[in-house]
């Protein structure tokens, strides 16, 4: 039911142009930090107004693709903060308290490069938001149907190696459908859905990890039935950074990296 809102929702606002997107993006990166300072950090207010803060900057600095010194060095200073009160609080450091930071800023200003890359942006989203709950979903019944060995035991012990393949089969068919009724070449595009298939699931791996290394089961509880929205996110924050890396790659600057997603092969 959640899903049956949620996913129209975010389709809309990516649809309607790159400031809704941005405040789309905007909202997901609050929750986000609220989450992961709840998991992480034990629901400390400045950890999540660090983080929060750390992701709306990766956010704007979207909109003009990295041009902006004062963003980043926002982000450095909301990283070192989050850093330097970890230190401080010397109840315990792992990998999880440095990399907070970077989660939230890094997929904001992904996410918003790719969507704000004219004239590729919308495509290069959709693409992406298509690969990605295809996989998630491929993974989910295809890791209930057939089972089997375990993919990674120690972080998510429900997740099986047919689920993993279940989720670069779902990624690469989406990618391949949203290519032919595009009119782009469906073969290049497979392969890259297939990749982010991949990827997201090692995006869904990284937040188990946190959620088991401080026993928490869910992320939140914002979205009925589902957890939170971490959740929900998590493999698709991990794919638009490959997405924005490898885009840029092909295009050669974030501002092209929309078009390099999309026509990445004429790089090779």
């Amino acid at each position: 039911m959640a899903a049956a809102v949620l996913i129209p929702a975010a389709l809309l606002l990516t649809w309607a142009g790159v400031l809704p997107f941005l405040a789309l993006v905007l909202l997901l990166v609050v929750f986000m930090a609220h989450e992961w300072a709840a998991i992480v950090h034990g629901g400390d207010r400045a950890q999540f107004v660090l983080h929060a803060a750390a992701g709306v900057a990766g956010a704007v600095a979207g909109l003009v693709h990295g041009a902006s010194p004062a963003l980043w060095l926002a982000v450095l200073f909301a990283w070192g903060g989050s850093i330097w009160l970890t230190a401080r609080s010397m109840k315990g450091f792992t990998v999880f308290h440095p990399a907070g930071v970077p989660y939230m800023a890094m997929p904001a200003f992904a996410l918003v490069s790719l969507r704000a890359g004219d004239p590729c942006g919308l495509a290069a989203v959709l693409l992406l938001f298509a690969a990605v709950w295809s996989a998630d979903t491929l993974a989910y019944f295809v890791g209930r149907r057939f089972g089997g060995p375990k993919f990674a035991p120690r972080i998510s012990p429900n997740k099986t190696w047919s689920g993993f393949f279940g989720a670069v089969a779902g990624g690469a068919l989406a990618a391949g459908i949203f290519a032919a009724l595009s009119g782009l070449a469906v073969p290049p595009l497979v392969l890259f859905g297939a990749i982010l298939g991949a990827w997201e699931q090692v995006g869904d791996l990284f937040e188990s990890a946190a959620k088991r290394r401080f026993g928490v089961k869910d992320s939140g509880s914002v979205i009925p039935g589902h957890g939170g929205v971490l959740d929900r996110v998590d493999g698709l924050v991990a794919a638009a950074v490959l997405a924005l890396a490898w885009g840029t790659w092909a295009g050669g600057t974030f501002r092209h990296a929309a078009c390099g997603v999309l026509f990445w092969w004429d790089k090779i």
